[in-house]
């Protein structure tokens, strides 16, 4: 079998960002250093794609098997790659990361198996790549997905590549986003343990002509003496900082590691701000809440399979591209100093798919009056439940678990983004055991008013998940496209792992699956 190797492509703007991870893991390191330095200690996070994961778990009835180190999140969440050694170019400002661990994905009814192992990271191309074993043989360095390198090496957007779709089984996959790509050191580098003892020889150099001095200047050189490390520490931290200022890098990166001091000053202009006097308690005067429901339940429904349409209305609207939704006209109360939330708001979201004759559907599902609620960082979120006309109020959907504990008032509004949301054992039912309990939903982003003139962030738009949108409707195709959203998404069903009649046994039987279990506990 031939083997691919990495693409030798170098992105400038890669090569740009890379240089703050250079610079935190040479801390000690001088511009006469050689240009490769080791690096260790590293993890790789990435989820391929959640829509996959979603196929893989539930069409599928197959399994996702971390090994070697390797990991996965819980509610068949990302995957972390761990130890991961490599070098740091600094003369060109890359890495290039190797990480420990394997990944074997199976599934007996669909007739695949695969693994996945040494997987790297390489910021000069600007990709991804994985050994993957398949049918006893292995193809070394296969690109999974390029991407989109950022200073902090965190949530970096990928994309999928050809040979990604090849290899999980869908061709709609090559171009789609895949799920965003973190690379973080997780233990302090070595190299900077020598490197304290190089000025250390330096040290009784001075102390030769201190006897030549008088005796009262004799502390004074004591003085400087430890002050000779304390700028070879700022010493490393400016040379990868200088790094930046090389013709290939971009404005941005210039200004930011010229002057690192200058991180925290946006942060202190902002404290700054934040006296502006609010109640520690009180009404809520409005508000809004962005949350996606899930996407792969969003892309379902208007995909192939429910040739369906999604539907924001009553002051509820969606973001284009069949994204999120932004529910508004927040009511409640709310105590910082107690850490609660107690929020609900207006808007209403219809999925609606699997038409059947005489225009009646298989699926029909209503969610409104959301209510959020936090205590300490952790709540529940619920609505009003119209499933195929069968109505259930305040059904808790999700567990809610907010990164911090405390509320904190800027500008009269509070605002808690980036929620996780769990799906409930009611949750699980009220999407017709689409997903199983303990599955991770899609986040949500609270932003709440507590004065009548306070400003929104977004406007009426609402909060970075739901963004701004249109109340109407999401429609979509036989083919699955929504005008190409849909294949740029990725989210058509697998089937090139499949195999022919497979194939249409998936497509039916995923027709089925909601409708069945909805007519049944209709019946009940």
């Amino acid at each position: 079998m031939p083997v691919r190797r990495r693409r030798p492509t170098a992105v400038a703007a890669a090569v740009a960002t890379a240089a703050a991870l250079g610079a935190t893991a040479l801390t000690g390191a001088t511009s006469a250093a050689a240009a490769e330095v080791p690096l260790s200690g590293y993890e790789l996070t990435w989820g391929i794609k959640e829509s996959y994961r979603t196929y893989v778990a539930t069409f599928a009835k197959g399994t996702f098997t971390p090994a070697g180190g390797a990991t996965q999140a819980d509610g068949n969440g990302a995957f972390t790659f761990v130890n991961g050694i490599g070098s740091y170019d600094s003369t060109a400002h890359t890495v290039d990361l190797g990480f420990e661990g394997a990944l074997a994905i199976e599934s007996t009814a669909h007739g695949f198996a695969l693994t996945l192992s040494d997987v790297r990271f390489d910021s000069a191309a600007a990709e991804i790549t994985a050994d993957v074993t398949r049918g006893g043989e292995t193809e070394d360095d296969v690109p999974l997905a390029t991407v989109t390198v950022t200073r902090a090496m965190t949530d970096m957007a990928t994309r999928l590549t050809e040979e990604a779709g090849e290899v999980f089984g869908s061709a709609s996959y090559a171009g789609a986003a895949g799920d965003p790509l973190t690379v973080v050191q997780k233990t302090e580098p070595t190299p900077t343990d020598p490197e304290p003892t190089d000025p250390e020889p330096t040290d009784p150099e001075p102390t030769d002509p201190e006897p030549t001095d008088p005796e009262p200047t004799d502390p004074e050189p004591t003085d400087p003496e430890p002050t000779d490390p304390e700028p070879t520490e700022p010493e490393p931290t400016a040379d990868p900082t200088d790094e930046p200022t090389s013709p290939e890098e971009t404005d941005e990166p210039t200004d930011e590691p010229s002057s690192p001091s200058q991180y925290p000053s946006p942060s202190a202009s902002t404290t700054s701000d934040a006296p502006t006097p609010a109640p520690a308690k009180g009404g809520i005067a409005d508000g809004t809440l962005g949350w996606g429901v899930k996407e792969s339940f969003r892309t379902y429904v208007v995909g192939p399979v429910a040739k369906g349409r999604v539907t924001a209305s009553d002051g509820a609207s969606q973001a284009s591209g069949n994204g999120a939704f932004t529910f508004a006209d927040a009511s409640g109360a709310y105590d910082t100093d107690e850490g609660t939330l107690n929020a609900s708001f207006e808007g209403a979201v219809n999925f609606k798919g699997h038409e059947e004759s005489g225009g009646a559907y298989g699926l029909d599902l209503t969610l409104t009056d959301l209510k959020a609620t936090l205590d300490g960082g952790t709540g529940r979120l619920s609505a009003d439940v119209d499933s195929l006309g069968e109505e259930s109020q305040d059904v808790v959907l999700a567990t809610l678990k907010a990164k911090s504990p405390g509320l904190t008032a800027k500008d009269d509004v509070i605002t808690v983004n980036d929620v996780a949301a769990t799906l409930t054992e009611a949750g699980a039912e009220a999407f017709g055991d689409f997903y199983t309990a303990g599955t991770a939903l899609d986040p949500v982003d609270l932003s709440v008013a507590v004065s009548d003139d306070a400003d929104l962030p977004g406007g009426t738009g609402g909060s970075g998940t739901g963004g701004t949108g249109t109340t109407g409707s999401t429609t979509g195709s036989t083919t699955g496209g929504l005008n190409g959203a849909l294949a740029s998404t990725g989210s058509n069903t697998p089937v090139a792992a499949i195999g022919g009649a497979a194939a249409a046994a998936v497509a039916a039987g995923a027709a089925a699956v909601f409708v069945m279990r909805r007519r049944r506990s209709t019946m009940e």
